[in-house]
């Protein structure tokens, strides 16, 4: 049986578009391998967000030439953002395959035609290479299998492709196409699938995922085809919570907003990328939003559940920022207090407006590094302490099965999305929602101890919505 290491670097859409890869391989007869050394097949499914992304790809894929020296048949490929971009020139990267973002169903059908051309050929020289990077109608609705491995607790459900937003500092728009949403039928019958097989936890993945829908589908009764869609989603049989992510400021509207009072299975969190606090900085980025709407829009998602988590994405350095601008970015982060955020350096993606920016506004790197370090320090310090403040609580974990860290303990996520740790039965309580006593907190990490096993109580709060 042919083996293929797979290694994915980027957000989790990009783990999603790994998962169905390796599902349409197993379909084929190949098996997967953590071990680069028995590969036959060597496949990395890149992003292109950030410089450092597509150096660590590029970096990982040079490391692993030398296993041709002894595996001449052993096929190479990228998939992904940075093989859209790049395309004809990762082949120079030493690259037999490279396959664009609406190709990923190609990929199987790729490796098998130049996996038997080089096995059969016996030649350690033959190259057969194959680049596809062309746009495929209907591309959106290829991601819907394998979102789930046997026995796991969660998913993620691919709900769209694309991006219209073209903010100057992405290259996504152009590397994964415009907005396409897949019909509410079809993704509701993979969530009723996934929950058949045991899945309790769905997470709709979008590049704006709020904006789902919205040139293909209606408004109905007033709520825009995403938030008919988490209706839907949310009553299927099995499904105990349901989370989405990223959405855009663009696309909150008050029927989302209210939808967290509503849907007791809407897992209060969500990740609201803020990019910047400066509206100066802001309208250099083209986000279609000054700081105050958003900061208003926290506010309203807070009036309606109070216990929301809100997680972040801030890019510092970018183009134009002074101090001042980054010390607005950073008041409002002290002020919203985000439950955490992933704070980036800012990098030129070429082919972006960004890029093109005059040179002198771009600003040094230790500038961005210092201001990055600066950040980071408050973001873990609100995140210490809201975490800190859950100690001697009781909450409810869906458990997914042993830490990565610590394969001897459990692990599992709250409704607001924190990472906690604790002791038990693998086998009895993986894909149980528990009560779990925290007594420990270690800055981004919860541990404590079973109180009990399922039914765990639904949050007061949602008790009350859906007795309403």
């Amino acid at each position: 049986m042919p083996k293929v290491f797979i290694r994915t670097y980027g957000c989790q859409m990009n783990e999603r578009d790994s998962a169905q890869v390796a599902q349409m391989l197993r379909e084929r007869g190949y098996g997967m391998t953590e071990a680069e050394a028995e590969a036959d097949v060597v496949l990395i499914n890149t992003c292109s967000v950030r410089d450092q992304a597509e150096q660590k790809a590029l970096n990982k894929m040079a490391s692993l030439q030398h296993l041709r020296k002894t595996r001449p048949h052993l096929v190479y490929g990228f998939m992904g953002c940075m093989a859209q971009s790049r395309g004809d020139e990762l082949l120079d990267a030493g690259a037999d395959l490279v396959v664009g973002t609406q190709k990923y169903h190609r990929v199987a059908d790729y490796v098998a035609e130049i996996f038997k051309a080089r096995s059969e050929a016996r030649m350690d020289d033959l190259r057969t290479a194959i680049v596809d990077t062309d746009e495929e109608e209907g591309s959106q609705n290829t991601i819907r299998d394998g979102a789930a491995a046997p026995g796991a607790a969660a998913a993620f459900v691919s709900i769209m492709q694309g991006c219209n937003m073209k903010c100057s500092f992405c290259i996504v728009p152009y590397t994964r196409g415009s907005e396409r949403g897949r019909p509410i039928a079809e993704i509701v019958a993979e969530v009723r699938g996934l929950a058949e097989g045991g899945v309790r936890e769905v997470t709709l993945l979008g590049q704006i995922v709020n904006l789902y829908g919205r040139h293909e589908f209606p408004a109905v009764d007033g709520k825009s085809p995403f938030v008919q869609l988490l209706e839907r989603v949310a009553a299927v049989d099995g499904i105990e919570r349901v989370r989405f992510t990223s959405p855009h400021p663009v696309g909150y509207k008050q029927d989302l907003i209210e939808a967290f009072g509503r849907i007791p299975e809407l897992c209060e969190h969500v990740h609201f990328p803020l990019q910047s606090g400066s509206d100066k900085i802001l309208k250099a980025m083209r986000r279609p939003y000054k700081a105050a709407k958003f900061e208003e829009l926290c506010a309203r998602m807070r009036a309606v559940r109070p216990d929301i988590a809100i997680t972040t994405d801030i890019i510092v350095g970018f183009p134009g920022e002074g101090d001042a601008e980054y010390r607005e970015t950073r008041d409002l982060c002290e002020r919203l207090r985000f439950d955490n955020a992933f704070v980036f350096r800012y990098s030129k993606r070429r082919g972006t407006p960004a890029a093109e920016m005059d040179d002198s506004l771009q600003l040094p790197e230790r500038v961005k590094e210092e201001r990055n370090q600066d950040l980071l320090k408050v973001v873990d310090r609100i995140c210490s302490e809201k975490n800190d403040a859950l100690v001697g609580t009781r909450q409810q974990v869906l458990c997914e099965g042993p830490s990565k860290r610590k394969a001897d303990r459990l692990a599992g996520r709250t409704r607001t999305n924190k990472l906690v740790i604790f002791e038990g039965d693998r086998e009895r309580l993986t894909g149980q929602l528990l009560d779990i006593d925290i007594d420990l907190c270690t800055g981004h990490v919860l541990y404590g101890k079973v109180a009990r096993a399922e039914p765990a109580a639904r949050p007061a709060a949602q008790r009350l919505a859906t007795a309403g």
